[in-house]
């Protein structure tokens, strides 16, 4: 595989072939030794960010430069590794329109052989485009058409198309019921069967399972878990991390598989609340709720870390730290991997002044308005360092299965959070 591999590639002619095979495997049996990724590249690594994703694509590819600096020698010498540390990964790309809102992508530099990572946001509303001589603001539809056209554009060039969809297009709509769409399974199929994307990596998708619809096409998972972990330990010094002080909440019956992993890791136990709805009516689009009620043992005295896949309106997120608190809670955590806000930031302002909620941590992998990012009960989970491992570890077509699972990494998180805490006793103890 790895002699075809080069002969495809071979810019040197045959009578070098030998030569360069040689050499290439010198190097990954150096770099197996030293620990380091040590299979051939699938091909040049080429990130394009669609419109509203440029400042994620740029951390990431920043990440990515470094770490293939500072790997030596293993790949500067081989055919296999052509191109493989550049200064930039990026692709130069532009997505012209029309004065009728049609759109196209225009890819200006070559991607011939590349392994290709798309990286959208289908839900970034703060960019805009002009149609009719109004401005518009791009809609989850708008972003994913310009997907398809970034894909259509280096279709049969690259030798690889993987997309980094952190939340998935129409992913909210899980399951099917009567006579209606399921347009996310409808959309994955589209991009994998007919315009064959090879992966789909996706965090924290509401519903999992709509990775049926492509079972012959890759599909990641990925649980920002240690992430959070890390950031609510980083910014509130003084939880502790015990069943006697901690408890996870799971706001519906829908989220208990995240919290579940989450209570597990964490040594803590887990509560739920059960949303009752009224199904004789439809409003906006579902039932609407009537009450939260609570499962779980007593809460009283314990912080609380409310877990969930995004946070919509939020109006659910607050009834529920309310009732918490009126079952005499203490503190209040919010972890969510997507904070949306739709209907704005004043619900949590109010919840933050009254006290419910001590802090929200969402992810940059969706858009965040401005004025989000000046909240006091604000805090940015930054999640580009771990999509530029996924992508550096499927560039070289390795199993990501230990980066999609953290145990130790957060146990080791855990571990030095209890040991900072006892210093810092021991310090106040000692004065």
């Amino acid at each position: 595989m790895i002699i075809h591999s080069l002969i495809c590639e071979n810019h040197y002619g045959k009578e070098n072939v030998f030569t360069e095979v040689k050499k290439t495997l010198e190097v990954i049996v150096v770099s197996e030794a030293f620990g380091v990724l040590n299979t051939i590249p699938v091909g040049p690594l080429g990130i394009i960010a669609l419109p509203g994703c440029e400042e994620l694509a740029q951390k990431i590819d920043g990440y990515i430069s470094k770490w293939r600096e500072e790997r030596d020698s293993e790949h500067k010498s081989t055919i296999a590794f052509y191109g493989y540390q550049r200064e930039s990964y990026i692709i130069k790309t532009a997505f012209n329109r029309f004065g009728s809102g049609e759109g196209k992508c225009v890819i200006q530099e070559t991607v011939r052989g590349y392994d290709i990572y798309i990286i959208v946001d289908c839900f970034n509303h703060g960019i805009k485009y002009k149609m009719y001589g109004q401005e518009v603001p791009y809609s989850p539809d708008d972003h994913f058409a310009n997907l398809k056209r970034a894909i259509a554009a280096v279709e049969g060039k690259a030798r690889r198309v993987n997309v980094i969809m952190p939340m998935l297009y129409e992913g909210r709509q899980h399951k099917r019921s009567s006579r209606e769409s399921l347009d996310c399974a409808l959309a994955l199929q589209e991009l994998c069967i007919n315009m064959n994307v090879e992966n789909i990596i996706t965090f924290d998708a509401h519903d999992p399972r709509v990775q049926n619809a492509i079972p012959l096409k890759g599909f990641e998972d990925v649980a920002p878990t240690y992430q959070m972990i890390k950031a609510l330990t980083k910014n509130f010094k003084d939880i502790k991390i015990d069943p006697e002080n901690l408890m996870v909440i799971s706001p519906d019956e829908g989220g208990m598989g995240r919290c579940i992993y989450y209570s597990t890791v964490l040594g803590v136990d887990l509560g739920m609340f059960y949303k009752r709805r009224d199904y004789s009516r439809i409003v906006d689009g579902r039932n609407p709720i009537l009450a939260h009620e609570f499962l779980g043992d007593n809460v009283e005295g314990k912080d609380c870390l409310i877990i969930d896949d995004m946070i919509s309106s939020g109006d659910s997120m607050i009834e529920v730290a309310t009732k918490l608190k009126e079952l005499k809670a203490n503190r209040i955590f919010v972890s969510t991997c997507f904070g949306l806000f739709c209907n704005g930031l004043e619900n949590f302002d109010l919840a933050y002044e009254k006290g419910l909620i001590d802090g929200v941590f969402t992810t940059n992998l969706v858009y965040r308005m401005p004025e989000l990012l000046e909240r006091k009960w604000y805090f940015e989970v930054d999640m580009s360092k771990y999509c530029s491992l996924i992508i550096d570890t499927l560039n070289h077509d390795r199993s990501v299965s230990v980066l999609l699972n953290p145990v130790d990494k957060i146990q080791k998180r855990l571990k030095e959070h209890k040991e900072a805490q006892e210093k810092e006793e021991l310090s106040l103890f000692s004065k």
